[in-house]
């Protein structure tokens, strides 16, 4: 018997007949280190049969796991990437793939790609086979529900406002995050982006800071393509995002580039403690 995240069950599964090799999972592929095991199979079940074609192809989905747009993402893409060591492969069960690709493909549709053919759901074993599946159907009922970012349209930087007006789209707010976004390159020259949020602060709801400043690093990684925008250059820039929470959804919808020379937005912030919205 073994666990993965302690909310898996797991069967003896069918070996698929390859000839394979126990190897430790390198730290390139960070999304499957701390996921209950340290060692892999290779060919894994991708059919990737070097470690540098599993870094490399398992490079576009480390983006997609760090949105944590399903619960069991990492979970399901490290059993395909990363398999356990075991005498046997271990599949994922169709009906973990079909939970995690309806989560998740509309963030993949929001980056400008479809779900992919080689994850199609009909080519892994129903429940009822020896496959990998979720444990409790009470997942939700165990954490708290959070509001979901979003693929949305990137709002407009604003780069001239007054402290006025920027209070007056507070008021009509739940949220404002300062976030710090830098730009850097990796190994395979695709662009990352380093992001440091910081709550200013929360009007309304029972959200608590880390949950509104994790949420924001979400709707940054699903809506990439606001950040691309957001980072013309490698130095680090300054935003405050603004928007609401609305039937579960977090939409960002005022942004402002927050310039050491322009006064505007500090004063903003240090009035909005006493400020009386009308």
């Amino acid at each position: 018997v073994f666990a993965v995240n302690g909310f898996l069950r797991v069967e003896t599964a069918l070996d698929i007949g390859l000839s394979t090799k126990c190897v430790v999972i390198p730290k390139e592929m960070g999304m499957c280190h701390k996921i209950g095991y340290s060692e892999m199979r290779l060919p894994n079940l991708m059919g990737h049969t070097s470690m540098a074609e599993v870094i490399q192809k398992s490079t576009t989905w480390q983006h997609l796991a760090h949105t944590d747009c399903h619960p069991h993402v990492r979970t399901f893409l490290c059993s395909l990437f990363a398999p356990i060591c075991l005498d046997t492969f271990i599949h994922p069960c169709r009906s973990m793939c079909v939970a995690v690709r309806d989560s998740c493909a509309p963030v993949l549709l929001c980056h400008g790609h479809p779900w992919p053919a080689s994850l199609d759901c009909d080519r892994f074993p129903g429940d009822e086979d020896t496959c990998l599946a979720p444990l409790t159907k009470d997942y939700k009922y165990l954490h708290k529900v959070v509001p979901k970012p979003t693929c949305q349209t990137c709002p407009a930087v604003e780069e001239f406002f007054t402290h006025k007006r920027v209070l007056e789209v507070f008021c009509d707010s739940n949220f404002a995050v300062k976030v710090k976004l830098s730009k850097k390159r990796t190994a395979f020259e695709d662009q990352q982006y380093n992001i440091e949020c910081q709550v200013e602060f929360i009007t309304q709801g029972s959200l608590l800071p880390y949950e509104t400043q994790s949420m924001i690093q979400q709707w940054l990684l699903i809506n990439e393509k606001c950040i691309e925008r957001m980072t013309p250059t490698h130095r680090p820039t300054v935003y405050l995002l603004v928007g609401n929470i609305e039937e579960g959804i977090i939409l960002v919808k005022q942004v402002y580039r927050w310039q050491r020379k322009d006064s505007q937005l500090t004063l903003a912030t240090q009035k909005w403690r006493y400020h009386k919205c009308l």
